[in-house]
């Protein structure tokens, strides 16, 4: 850690005044004094000039009475007293192999707990290494609180170390976006910034942490190189300048102050607007919901959602985070074939699903059944309704809270008892079709459908799911069936590739009795395969699939069919189990020559992970089917 201030003196730019000798000066200095350096405020509180307190145990103090339980980081010398304090107060410091992967595993404990997921990083390289797992999270809607580390505020554009303007970075990212600029103010700022993360629309936020308001003041005022004495006015002055200001970073830093969390705003439906929405499904027969990763959130408890989906009784598909909500078979979820209900539907409930490109900017939707759009963020509530859809009915509101709402508003409805029959019955065909594709060769190496069929077989109830990948997740997706709510991470609306290791450190953490299965292609596998070694330093057993077919395969298709070139979407058949291997865990390889060993093999590794302890790695070389060439209508 260094400051060098050495350029002071040769002049205070900061002032604006010029450097002449005279009272004038002199005057001009400390009148400008009282406004930078609040020195009534310093003439009222005292500076303890002994303590060996520093800025990092209140971060800790703050984070504690927040009950938040992991803090994820890459180490660096801006935020070490963070690191320190948070370890000594019992939150659990978790540093990964990369500064993004920590950003995932916090995105995830936020995920799967309801809390605030905290990360903190070193200035400049670590926090924009940072910046994809932050867009990530804005566009999952997911609390985070990063900290991150800067130069000293008064080295600030004079070319510290690792110092760029960090606040323009992240405030298109971001919330909230604030620099510390002393100890006293740490405790509201984290307070705010915690309650702004979970409120309305929950997002990441950030809070700059200079690194002179995380150390002790004798630490600080020897590396300003600030002295009570000097020779002539110039050196008078240099110091005077110095010394006032780190007295104003630690002015009433260890008065008491308020740490407990402040109250959290949720907007909620009225009572109006339930009602308007009962009117429309009065008249519905073939009603049907969207359900997107906002209904997963607090306040309302899952076991509460799952009640009220059924009192309802209308089909559901489930989109993001929801996946999952209703075990791994309910008759009231449909999972294939949703663009034939969409036109089918004479009612649809948007709960949290937004017309972005996943609905096809609100095009799949049907032009004469009445829409209800429930979500949190009124841009998102309204996505696209200029263009290629419109809402009957718009409720900015949390989501759970609405559907609970309405299902005791609409206690009774009857729907056509065919239409939930109808979706479950192209279910069946769907399935029955991908089992038979899973059954034939391949042109080489092993079917993915059939690998995937087999892990579906095999995965325990407990089971938390980490999709990271393009062709081979995107199969997954439509095979592998989430037990319970929570057990299903994936990117979100940024379709971010290399959130696995992160994703599954975060899941471990937070159900450590839960069997975390990364299903990773091999090209975002490896983004992040290094975090086994994370997995093996905190004894976190992680399992994981890696669908190995020697390319970046969903581009691949595409580009050759219009372009007629495979540039750039080439891979190789790494040996990725030798790789875990040589990060601490236990490798295992599938290949054609043990094509009738898929399930023995997975039950093998699940058994030595429990066994020994450590992460697995299953590295199955697959070849092609027609299944993601549209041969069978998704």
């Amino acid at each position: 850690m260094t400051f060098d201030f050495s350029i002071l003196a040769t002049g205070l730019q900061e002032t604006g005044i010029s450097m002449f000798l005279g009272s004038a000066v002199i005057g001009a200095v400390i009148g400008w004094g009282f406004k930078k350096f609040n020195l009534i405020y310093l003439a009222m509180h005292q500076v303890d000039t002994t303590s060996k307190r520093n800025g990092g145990e209140i971060v800790a103090k703050v984070l504690e009475a927040h009950n938040i339980k992991h803090m994820f980081t890459l180490a660096g010398g801006h935020i070490s007293p963070i690191l320190a304090a948070a370890e000594k107060i019992g939150i659990k410091v978790v540093d990964t192999r990369h500064e993004v992967s920590a950003v995932f595993a916090a995105d995830a404990v936020a995920r799967m707990t309801g809390t605030v997921g905290v990360v903190a990083v070193t200035a400049g390289p670590g926090l924009t290494n940072t910046v994809t797992a932050i867009k990530n999270a804005q566009m999952a809607e997911s609390p985070i609180l990063l900290l991150g580390g800067a130069a000293a505020t008064i080295l600030k554009g004079r070319g510290a170390l690792q110092d760029i303007d960090q606040m323009s970075l992240f405030s298109p990212l971001c919330k909230y976006c604030v620099s510390v600029t002393s100890i006293r103010d740490i405790a509201p700022i984290l307070r705010t910034a915690l309650q702004i993360a979970q409120s309305d629309t929950p997002g990441p936020v950030f809070v700059e942490m200079p690194i002179d308001v995380l150390y002790s003041y004798e630490l600080v005022k020897r590396e300003v190189g600030a002295k009570s004495d000097g020779k002539g006015i110039m050196n008078k002055i240099v110091n005077w300048y110095l010394n006032n200001y780190v007295d104003n970073i630690f002015a009433g830093a260890w008065e008491p102050v308020e740490v407990n969390p402040l109250a959290v705003h949720i907007p909620m439906p009225t009572s109006q607007q339930v009602l308007k929405c009962v009117e429309l499904l009065s008249k519905a027969k073939r009603p049907l919901i969207l359900m997107g990763s906002q209904s997963t959130l607090p306040p309302v408890k899952s076991e509460e959602l799952v009640r009220a989906i059924n009192r309802l009784g209308i089909p559901c598909y489930l989109g993001g985070m929801s996946r999952g909500l209703l075990g791994a078979k309910s008759d009231l979820q449909a999972r294939q074939h949703r663009r034939e209900a969409l036109k089918e539907a004479d009612l649809i409930i948007l709960a949290g699903s937004v017309c972005d490109f996943r609905l096809s900017y609100g095009r799949v939707l049907p032009r004469k059944a009445p829409i209800i759009a429930v979500n949190r963020n009124k841009d998102q509530l309204h996505r696209n309704s200029d263009m290629f859809w419109k809402p009957a009915v718009a409720v900015q509101a949390d989501v759970g809270t609405f559907l609970v709402e309405l299902s005791e508003a609409a206690d009774g409805m009857k729907w056509d008892p065919d239409w939930a029959a109808t979706l479950q019955q192209r279910d069946k065909e769907k399935e029955i079709a991908t089992e038979k594709m899973a059954t034939e060769e391949t042109e080489t190496h092993l079917n993915p459908l059939a690998v995937l069929h087999s892990l579906e077989k095999i995965l325990p109830e407990n089971a938390i799911l980490v999709a990271d990948g393009g062709d081979f997740v995107g199969s997954a997706a439509y095979i592998l069936r989430p037990r319970r709510p929570l057990s299903w991470l994936d990117p979100g609306a940024f379709g971010t590739l290399g959130v696995g290791g992160g994703f599954a450190l975060g899941a471990k953490l937070a159900r450590p009795d839960s069997e975390v299965w990364i299903v990773w292609g091999d090209g975002s596998c490896g983004y992040s395969v290094a975090e086994f070694d994370t997995f093996t330093r905190f004894k976190l057993p992680v399992m994981a699939l890696v669908g190995n077919d020697a390319a970046w395969t969903q581009i691949l298709r595409e580009q050759v069919t219009i372009l007629g070139t495979d540039v750039a979407c080439k891979l190789t058949h790494t040996d990725y189990h030798v790789v875990a291997q040589g990060y601490g865990g236990v490798g295992y390889v599938l290949k054609r020559e043990n094509s009738s060993e898929i399930d023995s093999m997975l039950n093998k590794a699940r058994e030595e992970s429990q066994q020994t302890g450590k992460s697995v790695l299953i590295n199955a070389l697959i070849g092609k089917t027609g299944f993601r060439d549209g041969s069978i209508s998704v």
